[in-house]
């Protein structure tokens, strides 16, 4: 996916606690490491009661607006299942969708004011073929922290952005404390295979 002459846009979306802030560090931090110009940006103003958390990263040769505008993102990283619905009208009609199974139910679900949305994948595909669900939690889980679920969906978009291993292997293990840097290896190559 890196052509340096072609701004690229990447939004990750997800809810307060879920890493998505940290997940887009390290990936800004990787696609510099490869040579690319990136601008970053955040959303997360209720994050610490389980609100919206968003962050477009974009890149290329020279990149002048941190923020994605409507049908220009390439790669949604969805952290939770229902939040990729939030925010599709963002996606161009070829974009790639990685979508984290997890579902974290807002608190107009938990208290039986509003359902869950059912199909949501099969709501998505009406306009979106290139979808990959991965049980993210599951494999950060196995890895031996469902914290580094955020790593593992790293992972899963590092197969889409085509930087040498070497460079994510690097930030990775510059982004952890010692003790957490082989699990979030782990996690991270979790992702890519999956």
């Amino acid at each position: 996916m890196i052509n340096k002459n072609e701004v690229k846009s990447i939004l990750l979306a997800g809810v307060g606690g879920q890493g998505i802030l940290k997940a887009s560090d390290i990936m800004c931090e990787a696609l510099m490491a490869a040579g690319c110009d990136v601008k970053k940006s955040e959303v997360h103003g209720m994050a610490q009661r389980g609100g919206c958390v968003t962050s477009h990263v974009r890149f290329g040769k020279k990149v002048y607006s941190p923020l994605a505008k409507p049908e220009s993102v390439d790669i949604l990283i969805s952290f939770e299942k229902m939040e990729t619905l939030r925010y599709l009208h963002y996606l161009k009609k070829d974009a790639t969708i990685i979508i984290n199974t997890e579902k974290i139910y807002p608190p107009a679900v938990n208290i039986g004011d509003l359902p869950y949305p059912c199909n949501i994948v099969n709501q998505i595909q009406k306009n979106h073929d290139r979808i990959k669900e991965i049980d993210a939690a599951g494999l950060a889980r196995a890895a031996g922290n469902i914290k580094a679920t955020n790593t593992v969906l790293l992972g899963a978009a590092a197969k889409l952005i085509s930087i040498k291993s070497d460079i994510w292997i690097d930030v990775i293990k510059k982004s952890f404390p010692t003790k957490l840097i082989n699990l979030n290896l782990d996690a991270f190559q979790m992702g890519i295979d999956a």
